[in-house]
């Protein structure tokens, strides 16, 4: 248990040797590179306690395959052994309430062999020991054997830090120091007061032996860090982190910082729990049923308490249930307690089915599957009796029991009449003398009626396999019923706001669903609705279920009209009058009043009153006109609290309304519409004078764009691109925008596309754009907005500079003749489609330029074709030269001014 400078890991394990070795354990070989800083490194948690007592996790095989892997590079030499070979006779030592299982000891004993039986002895898991044994000597990965000094004190037990490498002869000897070691590390865990680190607590934790290294506060999660921190009673310091598995500076610890090291390059993370293990023992079907019987055990080494395991028969979630039935054998393996068994049955139906077990993790977490095994089950047939039909009015009646052999639950029958399905009820009813005679509990009777027309039926019924296998037929019998007529009642009959309105309740006896109901005012008929909405009290009162119920209004005349309902046969059978009823019809006109009508803000006009039926409580629409043009329809329906006080109709008949207008004088109208006639009534006119408000906008971008030539579209001319917002608040209708080019009018649009909100613009719908062609040039792009009342509002000017775009061409050819040239080829501009004017210059050696102008104004359709910009733009002609080479160069002419480009130039040779 001393500090030691960090020891070099053994990297020479190769992955081909772990394939072939670790067969049936899964090690984590791949530790950091040693430079590497340690980043994960939880001084508060180390180890969980579930790793740390997790005494399962290596068997003595295990181990001895773990040492070949790691120590594959070991040299042994005289008297040095590596530890894979390592051997040593072991006395027995009694159990104690320490190590609460017995070891017992054995000659010639190999390490691997020692460490697996100390662990299940003392309840420590292997691999901490197995990492404790590298970091204190360097044991599992030296290169070289070690000598017996060196395994006497091999995990540093009984040598104190402070008295210069001595170590207690009472705990020396390899086999010694192992079963000490974990004995000490369970006795750290049964007297947790009586040492200076304790879990649950913040603890001061030195760097390093050198008091003058300083310290840290650790607040110490678990007791598996606690008793680490016991053992080596330091922590690493940031130098030591930083170093990963090398060196740190003068005041670094390494114990517990290569305790992290190992441990997670060997097995994992060793702060996280260990998950949840078990055996699935057994899987067999009990003889003549579809059930399986499923028998073993699981356990969470983070808990004794029993866990939950979950069945899953093909794929599909079939049961979860506690494993807590007592395994002694269990107990004995693993010390955590003996509640941890399971055996179950579960109903799988008939064939071949994969069973699969989970052991549920205790606080969440991972929930590996301990488990599988294929099982074979027979089915067995529903048995049962359909004892009796009898007949009822409009319905008859099938009475009997029915079970299934592979449960003791209920199952479902299905009736058919007349091969048609017409039920799917469980037969769960009360027959003791079923359950005296088949020994399957009392309920499986199963008594229901099915309505049906009147005459001769056949009702089969058959019993349903619980586990999805074939159906029995329980029987078929055959009964003769008669017709009822259709019953029902009209509750009540109203007159109001010229409508009749009934409501009452029907149903056919010879049917479950709900029936029509035909509604005659004065003998004649005006509707049908279906008696199906809820109406439970005949329900209860009658037994039909609840949705017998209906409501139906239509319009009538003022005055006093004769109500008739009739309850329609669902069979064909005559129909059923339920009742009739005399009704009295009134309507009284819609009342109200236009309380206000304002313009307090230019173009608006603000307005507001209340309306009301007095034939109803329920708002109704006004219709609002200007200056005699109805221009929007509402339902006067907020909050007027003085108008439920005054009139009595409730509060909810108020409106108000703001009207976009134009300035001047106008007169606002409101008619009142009723509520089941739907004609207007005026409640009132009022005269505004609505003020004048000037435009608002802006001219946001005035941008140019030159004109371009393409070989794969139309030519695009230059242009300037206006953009901006206008809104008149006098105005119904979008404002019209004009936009002036150096002061000529260049284009009228209307502000009416999308824009972005505007701080006081109600509208979103105040956005204009528009392009104007133009030649190349400087120019003052301005804008306004018109109003047909006042004069136009200027909403900006932007200067402009539209950019010339250089012409193009070709001279396609040169040819010297005697006492000149010919020339030919062709130019023109994107910023036109006429001919342009071509300038050729043939030079001779001296510097001599001899100049002929040509139009281009030829027809060359092929460049019409190419880039559709006309076809007259070809030039040709000749050239009357002296003697002497020359070089020839075009020049086409830029329109409407600019740079004049060559376009092509050729040398040539004129003879005389």
């Amino acid at each position: 248990m001393k500090t030691r400078t960090p020891r070099p890991i053994a990297l020479s394990v190769v992955l081909a040797l772990l394939s072939g070795l670790l067969v049936g354990l899964t090690f984590t070989v791949t530790p950091p590179a040693s430079a590497a800083p340690v980043t994960d490194f939880d001084p508060g948690n180390i180890i969980s306690d579930a790793a740390m007592y997790d005494a399962r996790s290596m068997s003595a095989s295990d181990i001895q395959r773990f040492l070949n892997v790691r120590g594959t590079n070991c040299v042994p030499t005289a008297g040095n052994t590596c530890i894979r070979s390592y051997r040593e006779s072991t006395p027995s030592r009694a159990a104690d309430a320490l190590c609460r299982a017995p070891y017992a000891g054995t000659s010639n004993e190999s390490a691997a062999t020692i460490i697996a039986k100390v662990s299940v002895a003392c309840g420590i898991n292997p691999q901490v020991l197995l990492v404790t044994l590298q970091k204190e000597q360097g044991l599992i990965t030296a290169s070289a054997g070690k000598s017996a000094y060196t395994y006497s004190r091999a995990l540093g037990f009984g040598c104190p830090d402070n008295v210069g490498g001595w170590c207690n002869p009472e705990y020396a000897g390899f086999a010694n120091q192992v079963y000490s070691a974990a004995k000490q590390l369970k006795r750290y865990a049964a007297n947790p007061t009586s040492y200076s680190y304790r879990a649950g607590r913040t603890n001061t934790i030195l760097f390093h032996p050198n008091r003058a290294c300083g310290s840290s506060s650790v607040y110490i999660q678990n007791q598996a860090t606690a008793s680490l921190y016991n053992y080596t009673p330091y922590r690493p310091n940031s130098a030591a982190l930083a170093a990963g598995y090398g060196a740190g500076d003068s005041c670094s610890s390494y114990g517990n910082r290569n305790f992290h090291l190992y441990f997670k390059a060997w097995f994992g993370s060793p702060a996280n729990k260990a998950a949840p293990f078990g055996v699935f023992d057994t899987a067999t079907n009990r003889a003549g049923t579809s059930a399986v019987r499923l028998q073993g055990w699981a356990m969470d080494p983070n808990t004794s308490e029993p866990i939950r395991i979950h069945v899953y028969v093909n794929g599909k979630a079939k049961l979860s249930t506690l494993a807590s039935s007592s395994r002694p054998d269990v107990e004995a393996a693993y010390r955590n307690g003996a509640a941890h068994g399971f055996d179950v049955e579960v109903e799988v139906g008939a064939g071949t089915h994969a069973v699969c077990i989970f052991a549920i993790a205790a606080s969440g977490g991972n929930n590996p599957q301990i488990g599988c095994k294929s099982v074979t089950a027979q089915n067995l047939l529903p048995r049962g009796s359909f004892d009796a039909v009898a007949a009822e009015p409009g319905a008859l009646r099938v009475l009997g029991w029915a079970f299934d052999p592979d449960t003791q639950d209920s199952i479902r029958v299905h009736v058919y009449v007349d091969g048609a399905p017409r039920a799917s009820i469980a037969a769960d009813k009360s027959r003791p003398d079923v359950g005296r005679a088949e020994g399957r509990g009392d309920h499986h009777g199963f008594d229901t009626s099915i309505p049906v027309p009147a005459g001769h039926h056949r009702a089969c019924v058959y019993g349903i396999d619980a586990t999805g296998g074939a159906n029995s037929l329980l029987g078929c019998k055959g009964i003769t019923t008669k017709n009822a007529p259709p019953r029902g009642l009209i509750d009540t009959a109203s007159g109001a706001g010229g409508n009749v309105t009934i409501s009452g309740w029907a149903f056919d006896p010879d049917a479950a669903g709900p029936v029509r109901v035909h509604m005659y005012v004065d003998g004649a008929p005006r509707m049908a609705v279906t008696a199906d909405t809820h109406r439970p009290d005949v329900g209860r009162a009658l037994k039909i279920g609840d949705h017998h119920g209906f409501s139906a209004s239509v319009s009538a005349t003022t005055g006093t009209h004769r109500v008739c309902a009739y309850a329609i046969d669902t069979s064909g059978g005559p129909s059923a009058s339920i009742g009739c009823k005399n009704v009295v019809v009134s309507n009284k006109p819609p009342i109200g009043n236009v309380d206000s009508t304002t313009s307090t803000k230019a173009g608006i006009i603000t307005m507001s009153g209340w309306a009301a039926d007095p034939d109803t409580q329920n708002p109704i629409s006004v219709r609002v006109a200007l200056d005699g043009v109805p221009i929007r329809t509402l339902v006067a329906s907020v909050p007027r609290p003085d108008v439920a006080r005054s009139v009595g109709l409730g509060p909810d008949h108020g409106f108000a309304l703001d009207i976009p207008s134009r300035n001047g004088q106008h007169t606002v109208c409101v008619t009142a519409l009723d509520s089941s006639s739907g004609n207007p009534t005026s409640i009132g006119c009022r005269s505004v004078t609505v003020l004048d408000s000037p435009a608002v906008g802006a001219l946001e971008s005035a941008t140019s764009t030159a004109a371009t030539l393409s070989s794969s579209s139309a030519p695009s001319r230059s242009r300037i691109d206006v953009a901006g917002w206008a809104w008149d608040a006098d105005l119904l209708d979008a404002t019209t925008v004009e936009v002036l080019v150096n002061g000529d009018l260049a284009a009228t649009v209307t502000a009416d596309k999308a824009h972005a909100p505007l701080p006081g613009v109600p509208s979103s719908a105040v956005g204009f754009t528009t392009s104007i062609e133009t030649i190349p040039g400087a120019y003052e792009v301005c804008v306004r907005a018109i109003d047909p009342q006042a004069p136009a509002t200027p909403l900006g000017c932007r200067k402009v500079e539209v950019p010339n775009s250089a012409p193009i061409g070709i001279l396609d050819s040169v040819t010297a003749t005697a006492g000149g040239a010919t020339v030919g080829g062709w130019a023109m501009d994107a910023d036109s489609s006429g001919s342009l004017r071509v300038h050729v210059y043939a030079t001779d050696a001296a510097g001599t330029r001899f100049g002929t102008p040509f139009t281009a104004d030829q027809r060359r359709d092929d460049l019409d074709r190419v880039y559709q910009n006309g076809a007259l733009h070809g030039f040709s002609g000749k050239l009357t030269l002296p003697p002497g080479p020359y070089t020839v160069c075009a020049y086409a002419v830029n329109y409407p001014s600019g740079p004049n480009p060559a376009i092509s130039c050729n040398a040539i040779l004129v003879t005389s």
